[in-house]
């Protein structure tokens, strides 16, 4: 994969980490945009490649009363919309074959999230649009295994595909990051460390899921020491009243004093 082919991706040559990261989904247009102003002024100013990433609609909920999106087609046009204000990237997520030719007429990257990375007939539909695909890891597969899923896509001449770790089931209510698996999937795909859901706490007796953002900078600086191509990071200025996956997001102001962080670690790095 190369990162230059992603249209309007900056800062492709300066030795950092790339960075996927937005809300967990879209709420709006004002949300959307007040979030990617303020990320892509932070990564302009530390020199980290950006996409902005937000779901158009959050298929996998606990409860049938969780909140699912604000329409698909709504949601995509704020994704189309912020791509074009601020001449970003933007990656979302699918869940059925029909997502993938209409999330490519307004995305660049489409990501199979993790329990759906087996279902062929999803990944393959996803590659056929051209558009880059980001492979979430399943947290019940090794990360041996994901070389199977980038196949299913480079047999469809798309060479432009990236994996990501989330975390590996531990137990019923926990995931667990291993970072052997780093170098092992770097082998076959750039990989990228989704901090976010690797600190999910899922299958709460509430049907809400929970997490612990305060591992946030832990997880992530293993990962930008074990050489992780990209981070994956959900952030929200309000993330106790978002509507999805609060309990993980990083509070939009505690973003710059890290990424600085990681910045600072990555060039450490490499210079060894």
């Amino acid at each position: 994969m190369d990162l230059r082919k992603i249209k309007n991706l900056k800062h492709t040559n300066s030795g950092n980490f790339f960075l996927l990261s937005g809300p967990c989904a879209i709420e709006g247009e004002e949300m959307a945009l007040r979030i990617a102003e303020k990320v892509v002024s932070i990564t302009d100013k530390l020199e980290i490649p950006y996409v902005f990433k937000g779901s158009f609609k959050k298929a996998n909920r606990s409860r049938i009363d969780s909140f699912t999106g604000i329409g698909d087609e709504k949601a995509l046009k704020i994704l189309r919309k912020v791509s074009e204000t601020f001449e970003i990237p933007t990656i979302t997520d699918i869940h059925e074959i029909s997502d993938a030719q209409l999330a490519a007429e307004y995305v660049d990257v489409l990501q199979i999230p993790a329990f759906l990375v087996r279902q062929t007939d999803l990944v393959v539909a996803a590659a056929e649009t051209g558009r880059v695909i980001n492979l979430k890891k399943g947290q019940f597969m090794s990360p041996e295994s994901m070389k199977h899923a980038v196949t299913k896509v480079t047999d469809c001449n798309n060479e432009q595909v990236m994996v990501t770790d989330r975390g590996t089931m531990f137990g019923y209510q926990d995931l667990i990051v291993d970072f052997r698996g780093i170098p092992t999937m770097r082998e076959f795909a750039p990989t990228v460390l989704d901090v976010t859901h690797s600190l999910q706490q899922p299958n709460q007796s509430s049907g809400v899921t929970g997490g612990r953002p305060d591992m946030i900078e832990t997880i992530a600086r293993a990962g930008v020491v074990n050489k992780v191509d990209g981070l994956f990071l959900e952030t929200h200025f309000d993330p106790a009243n978002a509507k999805s996956d609060g309990a993980n997001m990083l509070d939009l102001s505690h973003l710059e004093g890290l990424l600085s962080n990681l910045v600072k670690i990555r060039k450490t790095v490499n210079e060894i």
